[in-house]
Order: structure tokens, then sequence, then C-alpha cells
């Protein structure tokens, strides 16, 4: 799924720790990161989220639920 013009850093990665299976980021370059781990989203993101504002990401959740969570974020905010 595609997820576009995130603002609120602390509040996706609440939701993303919220979710109960495996969420993956896709880079340009097609590899896979594990969002789960606190490593992955600080040293993979830090240049994403240096301006504060995320464009669009490519987001895998592996679980109906968690999938759920993710739409709900994009539209609630």
């Amino acid at each position: 799924m595609k997820v576009q013009n995130i603002t609120d850093i602390d509040k996706f990665f609440g939701v993303i720790d919220s979710c109960k299976g495996k969420v993956e980021l896709v880079t340009g370059e097609g590899d896979r990161l594990n969002l789960k781990s606190k490593l992955a989203q600080y040293v993979s993101m830090a240049n994403l989220f240096s301006n504060g504002e995320i464009p669009e990401l490519e987001i895998i959740a592996y679980e109906p639920e968690d999938v759920e969570k993710l739409l709900s974020f994009m539209i609630n905010g």
C-alpha cells in the first residue's frame, strides 16, 4: 500500500508499533525493511524524515487488521 503525506511521525510509528504482524517499508531499490524494528525505523527513515514530511512510501502489512490500522491512520490522520 502506498502511504502519503505523513506529517505526524510519532503517530505514524505508534501505529506501526501497534501492529501485530510484520510491517515492511519497500525502498526504491526494492529492499524490504522491517518497520517494527526501532533501529530500522530510525536508520532507514532519517533521511526521509529530515524535512518533516514524507511525500510517499510503500508499506506492506501482512495482517488484515494491521492494513486496516494503517488505512485508518491515512484517512483520519
